[in-house]
């Protein structure tokens, strides 16, 4: 295990809050995320950082984007290897409040059990998390009873995400079928895709597809998609082996400047200032 960051204090002995928030580096190279007692969201700011993860016994490869969060449930670790330094800002939740919402939301307290997660983006946890980011910026204005009443919203979205009833197996996008969806989404990215070819590929209506992709996920079908052709695109102009032109025909987009709005949009740069990057 790496050592713990110099903002990312030792777990302390005396009653933790319900919720706080904590702006942490991650540094370049393998990291082992610092145990801790809470559940941790760790949710990433700035620009994208490729990655490498730990899942089970199988490593994978992925880009952390700004508002996405990983779930590190309490007293267990995630395995990064990152390109460059990245910065996180953490919410970490006392496990006993998260088990008495979910009593109070009739799931049961000792059935609960909170599910690592990686990659993820949920509207509602994210603003949890830029309030807490305001309110530990401005020294916590609103006092603890504004943080404990984000703490029950941030614990019962938690629940609601991660409920039986939304995880029953017929309801559930199974992993191999998303993994073939994205491998598809990959191999074609210089296609028009659709949402009927994408939910033929997954073996779902379309409609169906739509919603379990989402909840897999954590992101629209086509947001997903969005993001892969930045990516992609993003990758071919640090190469420098393509004209402009020719990487937003390669990625899917429908000309150049529409390339452009999305990298403007997602990645806060033009394709020229990733190409001098």
């Amino acid at each position: 295990m790496t050592d713990r960051p110099s903002c990312y204090p030792s777990p302390a002995t005396a009653p933790l809050p319900l919720l706080d928030v904590l702006t942490s580096p991650v540094p370049s190279g393998r990291f082992d995320s610092p145990v801790d007692e809470r559940h941790v969201l760790c949710l990433h700011l700035g620009g994208p950082v490729p990655v490498s993860y730990r899942a089970g016994k199988a490593e994978r490869q992925g880009v952390r984007l700004h508002g996405q969060f990983c779930v590190v449930p309490g007293g267990s670790s995630t395995r990064w290897t990152l390109s460059r330094p990245a910065t996180s800002l953490l919410l970490r939740l006392a496990p006993a409040h998260l088990r008495a919402t979910a009593d109070d939301m009739g799931r049961g307290a000792r059935a609960f059990d909170l599910a690592p997660a990686i990659h993820v983006r949920d509207p509602q946890i994210e603003r949890i998390g830029w309030m807490m980011q305001a309110e530990d910026h401005d020294a916590h204005p609103g006092g603890r009873l504004f943080a404990d009443s984000l703490a029950s919203a941030l614990a019962v979205r938690l629940v609601a995400l991660q409920s039986p009833s939304r995880i029953a197996p017929a309801r559930a996008l199974p992993a191999w079928r998303l993994r073939h969806v994205i491998d598809y989404i990959d191999a074609h990215l210089d296609q028009d895709l659709t949402l009927a070819e994408l939910a033929a590929v997954a073996g779902f209506s379309p409609s169906h597809f739509k919603a379990l992709f989402r909840q897999a996920t954590g992101t629209p079908v086509h947001r997903f998609v969005l993001e892969r052709r930045v990516e992609r695109a993003r990758l071919h102009l640090l190469e420098g082996r393509l004209s402009v032109t020719e990487v937003a025909l390669e990625t899917g987009f429908a000309h150049p400047s529409h390339m452009a709005r999305w990298m403007r949009r997602l990645l806060g740069l033009s394709p020229s200032q990733v190409r001098a990057s």
